[in-house]
């Protein structure tokens, strides 16, 4: 689906790839509503396209509010008439620390923000997008939900379950209109440490660099022409690549790497 003239929705617009993916969207001709937790987040997104201001609207929403996420179809058909498309970009991740010491109160913030707030998305504007002549839903997921990334499992569980569910997604409408996309991001360079306000050290090689980070902006033009060429997986930067091509062949090795990577 080219989204030139397409109405798309996009969660956690306020910063990081969701501002880029605005941003992009709005450069290629898209409609967005911009939906964040955070009011002045999104509100800034929007004055950062000044030259798309009539095509963007800004929603303050907390995505685990199924209510508010069903109230929020009526306000994107309010004022753009139609919806085309959805992108769950939002996400939080957890403390780097072990299961074991993890509270259940982080984690069900977590699965809430991760997973329910993906599924209410889905479940509330799926029933819009049937109705259009082509529309797109495009889950973010992360390397981390096919691989287990140590201090950060339960943020994985939660992607590893929009992982199946958009895959699930994908073959229940694979005789509609909708098509269906997951992304999987690797290591990008956004604020999503101090959104979900979390502390950790940059992560580094064996020789003390910092691993390079995909930029933001870059992440957002691979994900959206990933919409655009109806892809049903794209990999986004290319530690996503190579990991998921170990994963696939050497899983225990794979992991094994990751954890010796984060001792460092």
């Amino acid at each position: 689906m080219k989204v030139n003239g397409k109405t798309i929705v996009v969660t956690g617009g306020g910063s990081g790839m969701g501002r880029e993916l605005v941003l992009e969207l709005a450069k290629r001709g898209a409609r967005v509503a911009a939906v964040d937790i955070n009011k002045e987040a999104v509100l800034e997104t929007a004055r950062l396209a000044p030259e798309s201001k009539e095509k963007i609207s800004t929603h303050v929403v907390n995505i685990t509010e199924r209510e508010a996420i069903e109230k929020l179809v009526d306000e994107v058909k309010e004022f753009h008439g139609t919806v085309d498309g959805i992108i769950n970009n939002a996400g939080i991740i957890q403390p780097f620390i072990d299961v074991n010491d993890l509270g259940y109160d982080k984690i069900e913030q977590v699965m809430n923000v991760n997973f329910y707030g993906t599924l209410y998305m889905v479940k509330s504007f799926l029933p819009e997008l049937l109705k259009r002549p082509e529309a797109h839903i495009l889950n973010v997921a992360s390397m981390g939900g096919f691989l287990p990334v140590p201090g950060q499992s339960i943020y994985g569980a939660s992607k590893a379950a929009v992982k199946l569910m958009t895959e699930g997604l994908h073959s229940e409408l694979t005789d509609t209109n909708v098509g269906v996309t997951i992304a999987f991001p690797g290591a990008i360079k956004t604020n999503i440490m101090q959104n979900s306000k979390v502390e950790r050290k940059a992560t580094t090689d064996t020789s003390g660099k910092e691993y390079k980070l995909t930029l933001a902006d870059d992440a957002a033009k691979i994900m959206i022409d990933a919409i655009e060429s109806n892809a049903y997986r794209v990999m986004v930067g290319n530690d996503a690549k190579m990991m998921d091509r170990m994963y696939r062949v050497m899983p225990k090795k794979a992991a094994a790497i990751i954890a010796e990577k984060l001792k460092n």
